[in-house]
């Protein structure tokens, strides 16, 4: 097999900012066959299919007539965090493997289905969490995780929108529906990065999670307003006693040097480190202002190719996934795309016990939310059931 016949399920904006690219101008298009795609939208399917030439008897509003209807190898779930759970495990059961962008699902329930369903069926499911093939992650994990810097104690991490990427009064409008921000927080958008980041680095469970909620910029907007949280900290306590904050946001002044703008520090016992994701080393003074251009992350080629982490890291999953078909995929790489670090197990963990936190907290002052203190062991627990929150370590 030279090629993965691939079913794209959804194609909005995460297809339009990113896997567009993937799929055909990247040094991984020769590998994947795009036959078929699933979206209710009729304007996001119609636009993709139209610009990518999809026939029309290969675009379907359900994923379930796709399935049924197209020989494929593995899909891509682009569809909203909280609707991962159902198309891939109808995709795993159909013998495909998967694809899904971070996070791995909005629950741990549905997380852990999904991690259970790759085991039952022995497919392979693979999370981009993209921010993993930075190379400066990378070489932080590995330093990290030679005993140079001792033991983790407190890190502080931040990552922060402009606001146009929250503000449905912005055109064009950055996600698909209008009340996006409004249903949604920055903990799934953003803080998953910065959390699963963390988790890579030190390779800790999570224990405790606490967040604060601020909502002051964006129920001022107009003439929409957004009853939503502009800025979020989570605060996360780690087994060994470390805490990691992780302030996450979509409401920086659109006049920003960069879209995102975000870093870390991390303090050991022996030692600290920065993480200058803010300054990937490309500035650009022109008539459209002072802007932050980031070739690490995606870069346009002047052949027209795409390249960058954010292309390379769903890349390298696709190469996995065709090299397991043809039956060369080495076991120990494959037993470590099915732990449940790489599958976000943790970092859906953190994220749903950021979620609970907020929604049992309370008004501290105005706009202020003070969250409640969430035992992550109890969250699995309550979930999933003792044993299964004794096979995820807790």
């Amino acid at each position: 097999m030279d090629r993965l016949r691939v079913g794209v399920i959804g194609v909005g904006s995460v297809v339009r900012e990113i896997y567009q690219y993937l799929y055909y101008r990247s040094d991984f298009s020769h590998l994947l066959d795009i036959v078929a795609v699933a979206d209710p939208n009729d304007g996001y399917r119609n636009w993709f299919c139209d610009t990518y030439r999809i026939p029309e008897n290969r675009r379907f509003r359900s994923h379930r007539d796709m399935l049924r209807s197209v020989d494929l190898d593995v899909t891509q779930v682009n569809t909203p965090d909280h609707l991962h759970a159902g198309p891939s495990i109808d995709s795993l059961e159909a013998g495909l493997d998967v694809v899904v962008p971070k996070p791995t699902a909005a629950t741990v329930k549905d997380t852990h289905a999904m991690i259970q369903t790759a085991r039952r069926t022995g497919r392979l499911l693979g999370i981009d969490f993209h921010k993993r093939e930075d190379p400066r992650l990378k070489e932080a994990e590995a330093r990290y995780q030679s005993g140079r810097y001792g033991e983790f104690q407190v890190g502080v991490w931040y990552m922060l929108d402009k606001l146009m990427v929250a503000d449905p009064n912005f055109t064009p409008m950055f996600f698909a529906t209008a009340d996006y921000a409004q249903k949604n927080t920055p903990i799934s958008f953003l803080t998953v990065h910065m959390c699963d980041a963390v988790i890579k680095i030190v390779d800790l469970a999570p224990v405790e999670v606490r967040a604060v909620g601020y909502a002051h910029k964006l129920p001022s907007l107009t003439p929409i307003a957004v009853q939503g949280y502009d800025m979020v900290d989570t605060e996360i306590r780690f087994r060994n006693g470390a805490t990691a904050h992780i302030i996450t946001g979509w409401h920086l002044p659109n006049s920003a040097h960069a879209t995102t703008v975000q870093s870390g520090r991390m303090i050991c016992s022996e030692g600290m480190f920065d993480l200058g994701l803010d300054t990937p080393g490309y500035y650009e003074l022109h008539a459209d202002g002072l802007r932050q251009i980031n070739p690490l992350f995606k870069n346009f080629e002047k052949d027209g190719s795409v390249t960058g982490y954010g292309i390379s890291s769903p890349g390298r999953i696709y190469q996995r996934i065709l090299a397991s078909r043809n039956g060369r995929l080495d076991a120990t790489v494959r037993e470590q795309m099915a732990s449940a670090t790489a599958l976000g197990f943790y970092t859906s963990l953190v994220l749903e016990g950021a979620e609970r936190s907020l929604a049992q907290g309370r008004e501290v002052a105005r706009g202020v939310t003070g969250g409640a203190t969430v035992d992550l062991r109890t969250l699995l627990v309550d979930t999933l059931g003792t044993a299964a929150a004794a096979d995820y370590g807790y």
